[in-house]
């Protein structure tokens, strides 16, 4: 699909929407997958018998067909990755023995002697069979002097398992789970021991994560709270964080700072890559140590789904730079998003997904093209030939046009964040346009700082730890400084819901929409420019939001 004249074709994109509508359709409608690849199949046919005739309606026709067939299997791929068992539907929660294979591990809030996490059921008995390679949510208190177990660790639990309903209520932990695939919760029980344990490189993550959290603590003890901060920002422990800490992020809509998503890892990624060029390494080689060390700071920090999906753009982009192939951004977020729905559909529902490609797909199609269209309109020194600018001249047109640069890229992201802020943390935050043009890029600047220190302590200069992390920490607390001058202006931050739960994806579609036409006629003035998206999305939450608790 060719989607306007900035050089960009995303030829994915015919495959990637039908995708994800099939998947929005199986998820509202439960019909049995058999038809629906049937369905899937029959289309699939006509599209390939249309494309091989001349006519013109054939040849507007085929793509219709092949679009319906992708969609159709789309919604089938969703019942067979879901796999909700419907004998299970009518019975009450029960009690069960199981054997638990452990997927992810939360941070529990009533201490060590409790795990919380997600996993899947390796072994069970005879009645129960049919919960073998189900996904579930577990909570067990742990035997006296037990550790949390790690990831892969095979554990044997006893508790009462229950289905989770299929449509929730949004904005509850259960829809939480229900979007990512969750079928049963596995609670009030405890763990017996352990089966089997982690894998070698599982265990070599968990020790790794240790040593990480030491580093970048070295030198820190007398700042617990900014330290805390830091942590949390490198490493993704919000729960390291105090309950004031996150309210104030959270209320200035700069939580996203603290997920490892494309921020960090785009961060790390051009350390490692300017360390690299220093030292001379060839560009191949650069960037096969580039992705294994990004990879291994996404296992270590937790292999979070945002982490992954950042990964997954990042190694796109570096390999095409590698072989020395243009660069495509849109075509590159396409794939890796087409990629990601292939082995974990359930993501789509998922807020750090909508929130993660909704703003990348908005920046790239409607971001990029307003700040230059802002560098285009209000240049500096317009009637001063350039070959007679001077050092300040130059000095001042850069700063001028990172400015309007930013405030293109600022005022793009923030559509994508304000429908997002009220569908899943209830908050609009007006406020937050200007805060993240200030706060993303002094928080690069730590996550540098971080990793820098991480390599000095790998390498045992303790002394080089102990300095960039006193400059994160100087950093953080500006952010501080600054978010508490922000909260304390009246009307930044304020209870916000939708009207109906619908609203927020319906919302979020409709501008994505608008941004991939937008984009595709070049934003031309007499199609409505850029002002289209901007009084659309305000207009629809003006109608749809209800302000207050």
């Amino acid at each position: 699909m060719n989607v306007g004249g900035f050089g960009h074709r995303a030829p994915l994109l015919w495959l990637l929407l039908p995708f994800m509508a099939g998947l929005t359709a199986g998820r509202l409608l439960d019909l049995p997958a058999p038809p629906l690849l049937g369905a899937a199949t029959i289309a699939l046919l006509i599209a390939l018998v249309l494309s091989f005739r001349s006519s013109a309606g054939a040849r507007g026709t085929w793509p219709l067909a092949l679009g319906g067939a992708v969609a159709l299997a789309a919604a089938a791929y969703f019942h067979l990755r879901l796999n909700r068992p419907p004998e299970w539907n009518d019975l009450p929660p029960r009690e069960a023995r199981l054997t638990l294979e452990v997927t992810q591990v939360f941070t529990s809030a009533h201490g060590r002697n409790r795990v919380n996490g997600l996993a899947v059921v390796a072994d069970a008995a005879a009645h129960l069979r049919g919960l073998i390679r189900q996904r579930l949510y577990f909570s067990l208190t742990l035997p006296p002097g037990t550790d949390p177990p790690l990831r892969s660790a095979a554990v044997a639990a006893v508790g009462v398992i229950e289905l989770l309903p299929r449509q929730p209520v949004t904005g509850g932990f259960d829809a939480y789970l229900a979007d990512a695939g969750v079928n049963f919760r596995f609670s009030r029980g405890r763990m017996l021991g352990e089966v089997a344990p982690p894998s070698r490189y599982q265990r070599f993550c968990h020790l790794a994560a240790q040593q990480f959290e030491r580093i970048l603590s070295a030198g820190l003890s007398d700042q617990p709270a900014l330290a805390a901060i830091y942590r949390a920002m490198m490493m993704g422990q919000k729960q390291a964080m105090s309950e004031e800490q996150r309210t104030l992020f959270l209320h200035s809509g700069t939580m996203h700072l603290f997920a490892i998503s494309g921020l960090n890892i785009t961060a790390i990624a051009l350390s490692m890559q300017i360390l690299l060029s220093l030292l001379r390494v060839p560009r191949l080689a650069a960037a096969a140590a580039g992705l294994a060390t990004l990879w291994l700071y996404v296992d270590i920090t937790g292999t979070s789904s945002s982490a992954v999906r950042a990964f997954i753009m990042c190694a796109l982009l570096m390999v095409s730079f590698s072989l020395r192939r243009p660069a495509n951004p849109l075509a590159t977020l396409t794939a890796s998003a087409l990629l990601i729905l292939l082995v974990e559909p359930m993501q789509l529902f998922g807020a750090s997904f909508q929130m993660s490609y909704g703003i990348v797909a908005v920046l790239l199609l409607l971001g990029g093209p307003l700040a230059k269209a802002l560098q285009t309109r209000w240049p500096l020194f317009i009637a001063l030939p350039e070959s007679t600018w001077r050092w300040y001249h130059r000095w001042s047109d850069g700063l001028w046009r990172g400015l309007l640069g930013a405030l293109g890229i600022g005022l793009a992201s923030s559509l994508v964040s304000t429908i997002s802020s009220i569908q899943f943390f209830g908050l609009f935050t007006p406020g937050s346009l200007v805060v993240n043009l200030v706060l993303i890029p002094i928080s690069t600047f730590v996550i540098g700082a971080g990793f820098i220190s991480l390599l000095c302590g790998l390498i045992g200069f303790t002394a080089g730890s102990m300095l960039f992390n006193h400059a994160g920490i100087l950093l953080i607390w500006f952010m501080d400084r600054l978010l508490r001058m922000a909260l304390a202006v009246p009307g930044v931050f304020h209870a916000a819901q939708f009207r109906a739960a619908w609203m927020g994806p319906a919302i979020l579609a409709t501008l994505l929409a608008i941004c991939l036409f937008g984009y595709a006629w070049h934003w031309r003035r007499e199609r409505g420019g850029f002002w289209t998206p901007f009084a659309l999305t305000a207009c629809l939450i003006a109608l749809g939001v209800r302000l207050g608790e």
